[in-house]
């Protein structure tokens, strides 16, 4: 199975698309992954990737369709993937279906995690961690034993500057106006699977393997 999932950032999006590669015995490709994995072997394509993240811009299409592309020919890409944070708007959408057209292959279904704007604001905005280890918290639903300790290693816990409420929101805006015609994209070809993405992560994760496992049957 070739699955997309879509989902604004705070929708768990990420935690659901692992879970759900593990459980249906797929590849998991994550653009993020890939760009830092890329960075890290020092590729040509990793080059081009830290040229635009130093900066603070959005990498080009190109530059990710080629390296999801580069992934997407993996041995373990081959019985099926669980794609994360791609396609990103319709010029990606139709640059990956015209890449498994040419192997015979498609989007077999794309999965929107859908999560209330007041919601995502919330999940957001309260995201805290750790200087010295990294560790992550939330203010409400996973607050530290001590108020801006680290339960870890003591350390002084802080808010990212792209985590306060402003910034939120204008990424929030962002994402839908990129994302509101890819859903109408998949929507049109019955592709789509609208999950409700409020609730624990395990309840959202088995919404979304019964709707997968549903969709097969009936296909």
């Amino acid at each position: 199975m070739y699955i997309i999932l879509l989902g604004a950032p705070g929708a768990g999006k990420g935690t659901q698309a692992a879970y759900v590669a593990q459980k249906l015995k797929v590849a998991h490709i994550a653009t993020g992954d890939l760009f830092r994995q890329a960075i890290e072997r020092g590729t040509e394509l990793g080059r081009q990737a830290k040229y635009y993240m130093e900066r603070g811009i959005l990498s080009p299409d190109e530059l990710t369709i080629q390296m999801v592309l580069e992934r997407l020919s993996a041995p373990d890409s081959k019985s099926g993937v669980v794609f994360d944070g791609f396609p990103r708007n319709l010029k990606q959408a139709e640059a990956l279906d015209g890449a498994l057209a040419q192997q015979a292959k498609a989007i077999d279904r794309v999965v929107y995690i859908k999560v209330s704007e007041e919601e995502l604001l919330r999940r957001l905005s309260g995201r805290l961690i750790c200087r010295n280890c990294q560790m992550p918290y939330h203010a409400t639903d996973s607050p530290p034993q001590v108020w801006g300790k680290c339960d870890k290693c003591g350390g002084e816990l802080y808010q990212r500057p792209d985590d306060n409420v402003e910034t939120v929101k204008k990424r929030l805006d962002v994402y839908f106006a990129e994302t509101a015609p890819l859903i109408s994209y998949y929507a049109k070809s019955e592709k789509l699977i609208e999950i409700d993405g409020e609730g624990s992560v395990a309840k959202v994760g088995e919404k979304v393997i019964t709707a997968l496992k549903k969709e097969v049957i009936n296909k």
